[in-house]
């Protein structure tokens, strides 16, 4: 069964090198939806793959890191990045361009990594991440499946590259909750959310 929480989320950036003049040389943002799509061929005691609520914290969290912030590619040109660092106080830098194919990539392999650190409290089973569809218009969207999350062929993506900035670590639950992930500690979904 799979079931689909959907997300929103404000946010800016440039994609260098794509066709578009306007798209990779300005910056511009976009109203984001991001959908996350579970799936399990078990119900839980509450006869649920997965409480939509459960998805309010760590998942939510990280998915609204992007909110009205400024995604920066670690590739893009140093002073342009101090720059916007500079002038913002919201900004994620990723280890790739911030285009929606690459946002539901990274996107995929957080969720995933939440899922997996998380400590299952109501007889949840055989929870895993089915894929990530990113909008990034009314008209178009991204999706990714496991295998373009790891894909070689599109580029790995080190999420030890992904860096949060000190004003989006502050709003989180946990501010350290970015480097419990990366490190594999256990995270425990609270019982009442």
């Amino acid at each position: 069964m799979l079931i689909r929480k959907l997300f929103k989320f404000e946010n800016a950036h440039i994609v260098r090198a794509c066709s578009t003049r306007r798209c990779s040389e300005n910056i511009h943002g976009h109203s984001y939806k991001v959908e996350v799509l579970l799936e399990s061929n078990y119900l839980d005691n509450g006869q649920m793959v997965y409480d939509f609520g459960l998805m309010k914290l760590y998942i939510k969290e990280l998915i609204d890191s992007f909110d009205h912030g400024i995604t920066l590619w670690s590739g893009d040109d140093p002073a342009y990045l101090e720059a916007m660092k500079k002038h913002s106080t919201r900004w994620i830098e990723l280890p790739v361009s911030p285009s929606a194919e690459q946002f539901s990539r990274v996107i995929f392999l957080m969720v995933e990594k939440v899922l997996h650190s998380t400590q299952m409290q109501n007889g949840e089973r055989e929870v895993t991440l089915h894929s990530i569809i990113v909008h990034e218009t009314e008209t178009g969207y991204a999706q990714a499946f496991r295998e373009d999350a790891y894909s070689r062929l599109m580029g790995e993506i080190d999420l030890n590259k992904i860096i949060f900035s000190g004003q989006v670590r502050s709003e989180w639950s946990d501010s350290e909750l970015w480097a419990k992930l990366l490190a594999g500690e256990t995270i425990v979904n609270p019982t009442k959310v």
